[in-house]
């Protein structure tokens, strides 16, 4: 059955972003194969029903196409116009959710595992990053920066050189065996048509909405298991990176990486405080775990091979620097 299709009384089992999804649709996830941190119900809704919702409700705007309601039963209402409409509960266990008529089940799909879920997963006590990250001989490397930045074009920059894709833009990190550690997210990436036709020569994929030129490009690979975090690069702004000369990888003090990681949360609506509190501790917890730099480059498509090599170079000293501080 196609990808974001509904058939009733569907229940299929996935594995996203390390937590269990029970969805009656059917998604372009890996399937279930072992038990997530976290269990999240997607369930189909009716547009009758959410029209009766949030009748009397006052929606919130963020932007030209994206709204918002906190209802009083703690749930929360989220709509992207012509994509669809989701409904959240309180404790971030269940997600029903209506497509729009002149959404793709593909862009859907992006809202619905990316911006819909990051409510469900906030509600649920975790802190998702806007973040995208590549796995590098069994570790993980983030790439932080607002959208616009350069993270999922940097990313395309390791696939196309043989590294495999973990997650584009939304990182969950949990705490496992080996430390931190990076779980996956969807197999596709969203890029730029001159970025699609650079590293994967594919002058389009599928358009991911009507306000940008972004196209949803799927892999077939996909990654099950999570990965240590070996580092994190917040990429420089492109007013800065546009004025650079050089590749530079600036290390940041635990105060400014603190601020760095605060910024690139995932998720600006949900301010509660007990969730402000639960950031402060974790974002704390993970710039004394691992280093945090600030990567400046210049801001051209044939300069990307190089700060991937710089990148590769960096990773292997910080690699060599923990191994030498490893206890015996």
């Amino acid at each position: 059955m196609q990808e974001g299709s509904v058939q009733a009384g569907s229940d299929f089992r996935y594995n996203v972003y390390g937590v269990s999804l029970r969805s009656e649709i059917a998604l372009a996830l890996p399937e279930y194969t072992h038990p997530g941190f976290s269990e999240i119900q997607i369930q189909i809704g009716s547009p009758d029903a959410f029209s009766a919702l949030i009748d009397q409700v006052e929606l919130k705007t963020r932007s030209e196409w994206f709204r918002y309601a906190h209802l009083s039963d703690g749930s929360t209402y989220v709509r992207w116009d012509d994509l669809g409409e989701f409904l959240v509960s309180s404790d971030g266990r269940r997600v029903v959710c209506v497509p729009a008529s002149a959404a793709s089940p593909e862009s859907f799909q992006v809202y619905l595992l990316g911006q819909a879920i990051s409510y469900a997963l906030v509600k649920s006590g975790f802190e998702p990053l806007h973040a995208t990250a590549v796995e590098v001989d069994g570790e993980a490397i983030a790439f932080l920066g607002l959208s616009g930045y350069g993270k999922s074009s940097l990313a395309a920059c390791f696939l196309a050189a043989g590294h495999v894709l973990l997650t584009d833009d939304l990182l969950l990190l949990h705490t496992g065996p080996g430390g931190l550690e990076a779980y996956p997210g969807p197999p596709r990436i969203k890029l730029f048509p001159h970025m699609a036709r650079r590293f994967f020569g594919k002058s389009s994929g599928i358009p991911m909405n009507l306000f940008t030129q972004k196209s949803v490009i799927p892999f077939e690979q996909s990654r099950a298991r999570p990965v240590p975090l070996r580092a994190i690069y917040s990429i420089a702004t492109p007013r800065e990176n546009r004025r650079a000369r050089k590749v530079e990888m600036e290390p940041l003090s635990a105060r400014d990486a603190f601020l760095v990681v605060v910024k690139n949360t995932f998720n600006y609506v949900l301010v509660d405080a007990d969730r402000l509190r639960r950031q402060v501790l974790q974002t704390t917890h993970l710039v004394s775990t691992i280093p945090v730099k600030k990567l400046s480059y210049p801001r051209r498509l044939d300069e990307l091979p190089s700060v991937r090599e710089a990148i590769l170079s960096d990773v292997k000293e910080i690699r060599n620097q923990a191994a030498l501080v490893k206890p015996s």
